[in-house]
């Protein structure tokens, strides 16, 4: 089972550019989990008949929003943390950007051997007017839906967690150490995943290699290779077993974001 991860950064933007079609037909993945669609369906025009599209978009139009293509059917699916209302509903923390459960950041799909988890974390914003949401609310809320999803069966978590981990993941760790995406309580964030026993699937491969999965629009930094790796799969470590691959798609343009995948066998 190949399973896809990409922010797209606009969803009609990747379409209107025809990388999503060169993308699907170079790849043929059997789940493709898209951040940052900024559309909702209908606004988007998809021609892909052998996958089941499955949407959850931001009340506020043209923002966020996340997708699901797969090709198999899921047992169930949900948005947020609706599988656990209570944690849903002790989510009422809103910051001056508003309420990040209004803003398609969450999709769970289950299927028979693991739920499928996709999701667009939070921006801390340069100014890092957002952290705090990330570091007391959003990151805690977020790990602990992971952990209760854990409890029923294993968790494959993917998409953007605008953070970068160790130095490793950047290009310039040194100039952007209260950066947003690299600042301590960010990292944490991820570090917390890790100790919880959940498997950054990309370090099991490539534990020493330095490469990156989103480029600042500005100085060429693509074109140069300064990036950042802040888009991971995340799995229980039950599933290391049936991991055979995780990947990194340099070449795939389209976003300031490249795709990631990885394989599981079952």
């Amino acid at each position: 089972m190949r399973i896809y991860s990409w922010n797209v950064n606009g969803l009609r933007s990747v379409i209107r550019k025809s990388a999503l079609q060169e993308f699907i037909d170079a790849e043929h993945p059997d789940i493709l989990c898209l951040q940052e669609t900024k559309a909702k369906p209908g606004q988007a025009v998809v021609d892909l008949p052998d996958y089941l599209e499955i949407w959850h978009s931001a009340e506020r139009p043209g923002y966020s929003g996340t997708a699901v293509f797969t090709k198999f059917q899921p047992l169930s699916t949900s948005e947020n943390f609706n599988t656990f209302p209570d944690i849903n509903n002790s989510f009422t923390t809103e910051d001056c950007y508003g309420n990040p459960l209004i803003e398609g950041r969450i999709q769970t799909l289950e299927f028979q051997p693991f739920f499928l988890v996709n999701v667009y974390t939070p921006n801390s914003k340069r100014d890092l007017s957002r952290l705090k949401l990330r570091e007391n609310v959003w990151d805690p809320a977020f790990l602990q839906y992971l952990r209760q999803l854990e409890a029923i069966k294993p968790v494959v978590v993917c998409g953007d967690f605008n953070a970068a981990h160790t130095p490793l993941d950047l290009a310039r760790p040194k100039d952007n150490e209260r950066s947003a995406g690299f600042t301590e309580e960010e990292r944490q964030g991820i570090k917390n995943l890790i100790s919880a026993g959940f498997v950054d699937t990309f370090r099991v491969f490539y534990p020493n290699i330095q490469r990156y999965t989103w480029w600042s629009h500005w100085s060429k930094c693509r074109e140069r290779n300064i990036g950042w790796r802040i888009d991971y799969f995340f799995i229980s470590n039950s599933l290391l077993p049936n991991l055979k691959s995780a990947e990194i798609y340099e070449h795939f343009h389209g976003s300031d974001h490249c795709p990631i995948s990885i394989d599981l066998e079952f």
